[in-house]
């Protein structure tokens, strides 16, 4: 599975979600991750750039909609606690389509 994170380095949010990434990534050895520092209101249009952090699962974004406009902006995720700059490791593993190891 390819799993590409789209950010822009203004914006902090995106380290969360790398992070995150990361540890699923060490769960799910077939998740592979990619970076794509986006620079450009140009290239945010051409990649389907939705605001920092866009995470792409195989190509599709994995937590927005396609009509939402593309640009550089910080990205606002709704999560069980309320809005925040990332998605949950929880909804990561859902959008990943991947079961959450428990640890004990």
């Amino acid at each position: 599975m390819d799993v590409c994170l789209l950010y822009f380095e203004d914006c902090p949010s995106w380290k969360v979600t790398d992070r995150r990434l990361v540890a699923i990534a060490t769960e799910h050895p077939e998740v592979r991750i990619r970076r794509q520092r986006v620079e450009t209101l140009e290239q945010a249009e051409r990649v389907g750039f939705r605001g920092s952090p866009t995470v792409l699962v195989d190509g599709a974004d994995a937590f927005g909609s396609p009509d939402s406009a593309a640009g550089l902006s910080c990205r606002v995720y709704r999560t069980a606690d309320g809005l925040a700059g990332a998605p949950t490791l929880e909804q990561l593993h859902a959008a990943l389509g991947l079961t959450q190891e428990v640890t004990r």
